[in-house]
């Protein structure tokens, strides 16, 4: 068993190993990489989570204090659309891209290796980089996004040469890539976009005309938009999918003008404008009129990858926090040797790892149906990314908010982490789908798409594997929890549709709560019979969190598990399994 993380042995939370301190990222992404890769990938996580504990926390610092800034027109009143860029930044995406190959890895085999390590790997290493920047990890993601599309549903040469350059791990060759969606008159509708795509001489290629609203990586090469051709019908089923790069073919500059930088609260690292296409050049991406499906391909990686971002803000919060209160003294002792703090830090420490086991979980199959066409993957996959990103967002939001509040006044301060943290984390709940955006989708998902058979055997199955007598009684806890949800299927399957949106979201919340707690014991079982009950204690402090029926809030209860616990489920220490068995009355 593994000894307890010494976080007084830190200042803050940086100039260390992220990979190293978080042993709950560690064991999720164990499971979630396929057959023998990890062993390959564990050496390269960890030189990774070094590199972003030092350098690239160091060059977040200088790029919060210089953004990129635009300058749309050269001294000579003529369009330039140039983006300039600290260089510290420029080292960052260095590092990722050519240094550790995030985009790379996922489509080509990196050195070393047999075969490419998948979407599960870009997105471990993206959840580590928002440790340090989860501005930065919108460009990253995006870049693997349309790469994704690309590589699904191009069938144009010219395009093979964008795949190539946004997955190369050569320096002076790789671009990035960008998904400009939004329109101010549309939003979330998508089928309201108005710009449109005419023909041009040349097969394939068109003049898109149009205004787009929100461009994050506003000058990526590689960006992706939808536009709707002369003819198409209204709605979503009219788009079609373009790549609309920054320059022609011929090297000059496209034809779109870049009004202005968005003046944003946080995630300052990417940068964020207003574009207007005037007749700019676009390459057609797969079939016409099949734009939002493709996609969303890319948005169902997108909200993964938000998620994912929302984890490590979680976990650089969650660090924040544990290292200032083993340092903090007040009146004789360090603030985590009290009551409280320890329940404060508990909490937090167990919210954080079902966040992780969600998240990764889907992680799995998102890269499981990619790899292998499963369709059941699929459809199971598509029920929980939607869930996963509602929740892990609002979580970053309320652990960061929690972090300064632990840090004091020094937490509202610039310069002590959590407030830019919390400044970047209240863009996770808006970006690629609002709260209620993502509610909605799980109510599509389950009426279209078959994904409550795949739920309830995932459920099952994680249920089953739990044979560990300590853990029945919160097994059956859980399992009388999934059968209500089932009934709570059920009746918004049969309901009016505006009943159905009504609970929508508490639907959501009810499918993340029985999924993570079923994860969390299937973890807990395998490690018993290791010899380890430090995830036992885990599930079933989630479990008596989510689902504990308690008389007077529990006040009267007489449960200690917080302090008599404190350093198996905040300092990782190992503990024997029968540690994890429920307490019995004294008659």
């Amino acid at each position: 068993m593994e000894e307890p993380i010494d976080y007084g042995a830190l200042d803050a939370g940086r100039d260390c190993n992220y990979w190293e301190l978080d042993r709950t990222l560690q064991r999720a992404a164990e499971r979630a990489y396929p057959d023998e890769s990890f062993a390959w990938a564990s050496d390269r996580l960890r030189e990774f989570g070094e590199v972003v504990g030092t350098t690239v926390v160091e060059n977040s610092e200088a790029v919060e204090a210089h953004g990129p800034e635009l300058h749309t027109y050269d001294r000579h009143g003529e369009v330039q659309n140039r983006v300039e860029y600290h260089p510290a930044l420029e080292e960052t995406e260095r590092i990722a891209y050519s240094d550790f190959g995030l985009s790379h890895d996922a489509f080509h085999a990196p050195p070393g290796a047999d075969a490419p390590m998948g979407f599960v790997h870009a997105l471990t290493l993206q959840t580590l980089l928002s440790y340090a920047d989860p501005g930065f990890v919108c460009p990253a993601s995006m870049t693997v996004g349309a790469a994704l599309v690309l590589d699904r549903f191009a069938d144009d040469d010219r395009l093979e040469e964008y795949f190539q350059r946004l997955t190369t791990r050569d320096a002076e060759d790789y671009i990035e890539g960008a998904m400009f969606l939004t329109e101010k008159q549309g939003g979330s509708d998508v089928g309201a976009i108005e710009t449109t795509a005419v023909e041009t001489d040349e097969e394939g290629v068109y003049r898109l005309t149009g205004e787009k609203w929100f461009c994050s990586n506003v000058d990526a090469e590689g960006t992706l938009a939808l536009a709707r051709r002369e003819g198409a019908p209204e709605g979503t089923e009219g788009l079609s999918l373009f790549l609309v790069p920054h320059t022609k073919a011929d090297g000059e500059l496209n034809d779109q003008l870049y009004r202005r930088l968005k003046d944003k609260l946080g995630t300052i690292s990417v940068p964020t404008g207003e574009v207007e296409f005037r007749g700019a050049e676009g390459y057609l991406v797969g079939e016409p009129e099949r734009g939002f499906r493709y996609m969303t391909e890319m948005l169902n990686y997108e909200r993964l990858s938000n998620a994912a971002a929302s984890v490590g803000v979680v976990g650089r919060c969650l660090l924040e926090s544990k290292v200032h209160a083993a340092n903090r003294e007040a009146f004789g002792r360090t603030i985590d040797q009290y009551p409280l703090m320890r329940r404060d830090l508990v909490e937090m420490s167990v919210d954080y790892e079902a966040a992780v086991a969600f998240t990764f979980a889907a992680v799995r199959l998102f890269d499981r149906y990619h790899r292998e066409d499963d369709e059941e993957a699929y459809r199971l996959m598509r029920l929980l990314v939607p869930v996963a990103k509602y929740r892990t967002a609002r979580e970053a939001v309320d652990a960061a908010s929690y972090a300064c509040e632990v840090l004091g006044g020094n937490g509202y301060v610039s310069g002590f982490t959590t407030e830019r943290m919390l400044r970047d984390a209240q863009v996770l709940p808006i970006w690629e789908g609002t709260s209620n955006v993502l509610s909605l989708d799980v109510l599509r998902v389950l009426a279209r798409e078959g994904a409550r058979e795949e739920f309830a055997d995932a459920v099952q199955e994680r249920l089953d594997a739990v044979e560990h007598e300590s853990l029945s009684d919160v097994r059956d806890t859980v399992a009388a929890e999934f059968a209500d949800l089932r009934a709570a299927f059920a009746t918004l399957a049969a309901a009016a549709a505006d009943y159905a949106q009504l609970q929508a979201k508490e639907l959501a919340d009810y499918v993340y709560d029985v999924f993570a707690a079923a994860e969390l014991l299937a973890v807990a079982g395998e490690e018993i019979e290791n010899g380890d009950g430090r995830a036992a204690l885990v599930a079933r402090e989630f479990a008596t969190a989510r689902f504990g029926r308690r008389t007077a809030r529990g006040i009267t209860d007489g449960d200690r598990r917080a302090l008599d616990a404190f350093d198996a489920l905040v300092r990782h220490a190992g503990v024997e399994p029968t540690v994890a068995e429920p307490e019995v009355a004294d008659d």
